[in-house]
């Protein structure tokens, strides 16, 4: 029998052996993760390109504010993953976190939230991989050559890269995630440390054109008062602090990868607490440390928008206000990695997922998708998922698909939503269940937290309705949720009422058959 038939109905039991070797039996992937990369992937998943290029916008909208904002959001963030890492501890065989939802809230939920799981995987990716192609050809612009006609070029040599990565080994994958994490912590010390620097030295700079800002910065100096001096908590409205608790939330997005990584990390049950618990002393280091040492130098004020509503990014501005004037160069190149690092993560994810899809398929195509190569990797779901996300240039080329394309790939960031709440009230099935752990890695008062985590997402899905630019994409998350959500579930009972009837005829025909026998006899 395959490993997905033996598989794919596996589901945790208080009473079966809960060793790790004893749930690993069925696990085809090689366990090549060390505590160095599970650690760095933490990091990755928690620092995107929002931080890099989205934090002038989140400034502008709120003042120093946002750092408040940055810290709660974080904190639940920080929970919904005390609740994951105790999923899989529980079961660290398992190849993705969302499997748990199958596990305790039935087949239609889990069929749902992994098959949605999986097509926003793809959608972002999408969206990355254009992204790419755009920061290319902005910067070389800037160098007075014009690749543009060659971004398709730009964007395909880079996922064959990427892809490349994912096939060799799961340990190649990790060393390219540890490397693209270090770059980008390394570039968020530097500029901390500049930012103290500066202050102890009672740095002043006079008005500066920053690149990527088409008017000119005015001058001031390097101070604590930029932040303190008229503190509000909301300096632009209400609505505006509202507004930024969806821009935050989606530059926490992806957190949660370290949840699809410990099938194939040594010693998950060692590693895996020590990445959770160090996840919010990394959003107080990386983002609160951040943007406290930005506004030091920069005052809120004066981010302000472009005539195309865009900004330039601010770790930009901090490092021409100091003198480096390669900085430009250097953010790309951060920039850059950090998106490397977020399509490099999609890919591995994406693989994974589809992995598991094809494992639980019925259908011959999809499950020859449900295959490890040599290297113990599932190479054709990767491939696959890969095929896909190329299809990101063609897609945007085509007139009247554009459109609906920009408007699915963000109603994709409004599904995630829709998975981290089935997460949380899986996490509580599963504290109720005959499953529970009570020596595992457990997440402290479960019966509080679990509803205000679940609470907190209903409300960052309700602040997608204030602004025009995300109504749109929040109604389609929520046809999303009615449409295919209904389908699954309707599915689900069908296939629960066939079976049901099927064992009736079947124990029927038995007493039928015994009867006859009892006859002749």
């Amino acid at each position: 029998m395959q490993q997905s038939e033996q598989s794919k109905d596996r589901r945790p039991s208080g009473t079966a052996p809960t060793s790790l070797h004893s749930l690993d039996e069925n696990n085809e992937m090689e366990r090549g993760l060390t505590n160095k990369h599970v650690q760095f992937i933490a990091i990755g998943g928690a620092i995107g390109t929002g931080l890099f290029l989205g934090a002038g916008k989140s400034i502008n909208l709120t003042g120093p504010s946002i750092v408040l904002v940055y810290i709660a959001v974080g904190i639940m963030m920080f929970i919904m993953m005390r609740g994951i890492g105790e999923l899989m501890y529980r079961d660290p065989s398992q190849h993705t976190f969302i499997n748990f939802i199958r596990m305790y809230l039935g087949n239609g939920w889990g069929k749902f939230a992994l098959w949605s799981y999986w097509i926003v995987l793809v959608l972002i990716g999408m969206t990355e991989i254009t992204a790419v192609g755009q920061y290319c050809v902005t910067f070389f612009g800037t160098l007075g050559f014009d690749l543009s006609a060659w971004q398709w070029l730009i964007e395909l040599c880079f996922l064959v890269a990427l892809v490349g990565i994912n096939l060799i080994a799961v340990k190649v994958f990790g060393e390219a995630e540890f490397w693209f994490s270090m770059i980008k912590i390394t570039l968020i010390v530097v500029m901390i440390v500049t930012a103290v620097v500066m202050l102890i030295a009672g740095y002043k700079y006079g008005a500066t054109q920053v690149p990527g800002q088409d008017h000119v910065s005015p001058a001031g100096s390097v101070t604590v008062r930029n932040i303190t001096d008229g503190f509000q908590l909301a300096p632009n409205g209400w609505v505006s602090l509202l507004m930024s608790f969806q821009m935050v939330f989606f530059a926490y997005e992806m957190i949660e990868f370290v949840g699809v990584t410990v099938s194939e990390t040594k010693n998950p049950r060692k590693v895996l607490p020590k990445a959770v618990n160090g996840i919010i002393v990394r959003v107080l280091i990386f983002y609160v440390g951040a943007l406290l040492a930005i506004m030091t130098i920069v005052p809120w004020r004066n981010f302000a928008p472009n005539e195309d509503g865009s900004f330039t990014s601010p770790f930009i501005m901090v490092f021409e206000f100091a003198g480096l004037h390669w900085a430009a160069a250097l953010v790309f190149f951060v920039v850059l990695t950090a998106a490397a690092s977020s399509l490099n993560s999609l890919l591995y994810s994406a693989g994974r997922h589809l992995f598991q899809l094809a494992n639980e398929s019925v259908s011959p195509t999809l499950s020859k998708l449900g295959t490890v190569s040599k290297a113990k990797v599932p190479a054709r779901a990767i491939i696959a998922s890969g095929c896909l996300v190329l299809l990101s240039p063609i897609v945007s080329a085509l007139p009247g698909v554009s459109g609906a394309f920009v408007l699915f790939s963000s109603a994709s960031s409004a599904v995630i939503i829709f998975i981290y709440i089935l997460t949380m009230v899986a996490h509580y099935r599963y504290r109720k269940s005959p499953e529970f752990m009570p020596d595992g890695f457990l997440m402290p008062a479960y019966k509080v937290l679990d509803p205000l985590v679940i609470a907190f997402f209903v409300f960052i899905y309700g602040t997608l309705f204030i602004a025009a630019d995300t109504r749109w994409p929040a109604i389609a998350g929520l046809g999303w949720l009615l449409l295919f959500g209904g389908y699954c579930l309707l599915k689900n009972r069908h296939e629960t009422r066939g079976r049901r009837e099927f064992a009736e005829v079947r124990d029927a025909e038995r007493r039928s058959a015994g009867m006859a026998d009892l006859d002749d006899r």
